[in-house]
C-alpha cells in the first residue's frame, strides 16, 4: 500500500494554527471541557474519578447504546466505535476491498473517500455532481458507470464540500441499485442533523439497507472535533465482524476519556446540535448577503444542509486566488483542486461564530483587490 500526500490536511498543516481568519472549517462550533459536563448533573465528578484502564475495542457499550439514538433501526450491538471518521473509512477499505476491485465515489470528495481504495489496487471512478445544478448528482450516471466488479459506491450526504442533499426519494432508488448489482453502499453521514430545514433530513443509509454502512463522528455536528470519536453502523453480521478484527491492528480500543465526553454529548444531541444550527443559519444569511453583493466575482447557492459550501470564482485561477487571500489578509478559504475538482471552486465553512469578523476581512480583502484593478 502507498499512500499520496493527503492534499486538504497538508494544506491546513501549512496555514490552519497560522491563518488568523479560518472561512474554511468544516466542523461546527466547539465548547470548553466545562460546558460540555454541566450538560449533566454529577458529570464533573464521574469524569474526574474516571478508570483510566483499556477500553472494550467495540466502542464502550454506554457509547454504542447512546449512539443508537441517531438511527432508527440499529442495535447498539451494530455500532463500532473508532477513533475518528479516518479510522472507519480506512479499516472499512481495507476489509470490504481488494486489488481488481471497482469502487465509485460521489466527487468532488474527501480524499481518503477514494484515496485508500486505490493505494489498495481497486479502480476508483467518480460519480460526478452537476455544478450547474447545485452539484445533483443523476442515478442514470452512476448505473453507466457499474461494472461487474463494482464492489462499493461511496456517498456523502449532507455533501463535504458542495453542502448538496438529495431527496429521500433518491436515496431509496439508490438502496434499489444496490440490491440489483450487489453493491455495499458508503455512507459518510457525518453532517447528518445539520439540516437547515429538519424536514429535509434523510434516513440513515444503515437504517434503509441491511448490507450499508453508515458512518458518524462527534467533529461535524457536534463540534466535539478534539475527542476524535467515530463510529460505523451497519446490518451486515459479517463485515461488522471483520472490522473489529482489522480494528485490532490499528487503534485496538479507544481513549475512556473520549468515550465518557461523546456519552454525554449525545444524550444531549438536542442541546447542541440546536445551538451550532442557529450559528448556520445566522452565518449563511450573512453569506447571502456578502455573496449577493459580488455576483460578479463569485457564482453561490445556499445549500441546504451542513456547515461547507463550494462557490465558484468566476474570474481568476482559484488557487492563485486562495494563496493570495491568506498572504494579504490572513483569511483561509479551501481551493477545490484540494478534493480533486477541475472546476475553478473553493470550499467556505460557516459553522464557527468566528464567520463574521472571516468575513469582513474578505469584504477588506475584495474592497482593495477591486481598487487595485481599477487602478490598472
Amino acid at each position: 500500500m502507498r499512500l499520496d500526500p493527503f492534499r486538504l490536511e497538508r494544506y491546513f498543516a501549512k496555514h490552519e494554527f497560522s491563518a488568523p481568519y479560518l472561512l474554511c472549517s468544516s466542523d461546527c462550533e466547539s465548547m470548553e471541557l466545562r460546558e460540555l459536563l454541566a450538560l449533566e448533573p454529577g458529570a464533573s465528578d464521574r469524569f474526574a474519578s474516571l478508570w483510566l484502564g483499556y477500553t472494550d475495542s467495540l466502542g464502550d457499550p454506554e457509547l454504542r447504546q447512546a449512539i443508537t439514538t441517531q438511527y432508527e433501526h440499529i442495535e447498539a450491538d451494530q455500532v463500532l466505535v473508532h477513533s475518528g471518521a479516518e479510522e472507519a473509512i480506512y479499516n472499512f477499505m481495507n476489509v470490504a476491498i481488494g486489488p481488481g476491485d471497482h469502487v465509485v465515489v460521489q466527487a468532488p470528495y474527501y480524499q481518503s473517500l477514494g484515496e485508500v481504495a486505490r493505494s489498495i489496487g481497486a479502480d476508483v471512478s467518480e460519480w460526478s455532481g452537476d455544478p450547474g445544478r447545485a452539484w445533483e448528482l443523476d442515478l442514470g450516471s452512476l448505473v453507466s458507470t457499474l461494472t461487474r466488479r463494482t464492489k462499493v459506491v461511496v456517498v456523502n450526504f449532507p455533501h463535504n464540500p458542495t453542502g448538496f442533499l438529495p431527496t429521500s426519494t433518491f436515496i431509496r432508488e439508490l438502496s434499489q441499485l444496490s440490491d440489483q448489482h450487489g453493491f455495499i453502499i458508503f455512507s459518510d453521514e457525518v453532517y447528518r442533523g445539520l439540516e437547515i430545514d429538519p424536514s429535509d433530513r434523510l434516513p440513515a443509509f444503515a437504517d434503509v439497507n441491511d448490507r450499508a454502512i453508515s458512518l458518524g463522528v462527534m467533529s461535524k455536528a457536534f463540534g466535539l472535533a478534539g475527542l476524535r470519536i467515530g463510529w460505523i453502523a451497519t446490518h451486515d453480521e459479517g463485515l461488522f465482524r471483520e472490522l473489529a478484527a482489522f480494528k485490532d491492528y490499528t487503534t485496538i480500543c479507544n481513549s475512556a476519556p473520549s468515550e465518557f465526553l461523546a456519552t454525554i454529548a449525545l444524550r444531549h444531541t438536542g442541546v447542541i446540535v440546536d445551538r451550532n444550527l442557529r450559528i448556520i443559519r445566522d452565518n449563511l444569511d450573512r453569506l447571502d448577503v456578502f455573496f449577493g453583493s459580488h455576483a460578479d466575482k463569485f457564482g453561490w447557492y445556499r445549500p441546504k444542509a451542513g456547515s461547507v459550501a463550494f462557490p465558484a470564482l468566476l474570474l481568476g485561477d482559484v488557487d492563485e486566488f486562495c494563496t493570495d487571500l491568506v498572504d494579504k489578509a490572513g483569511v483561509l478559504l479551501l481551493p477545490g483542486t484540494l478534493f480533486g475538482e477541475k472546476s475553478n471552486s473553493f470550499r467556505i465553512g460557516f459553522g464557527r461564530k468566528n464567520v463574521p469578523e472571516s468575513l469582513n476581512k474578505f469584504e477588506e480583502y475584495i474592497r482593495v483587490d477591486r481598487k487595485g484593478s481599477e487602478s490598472t
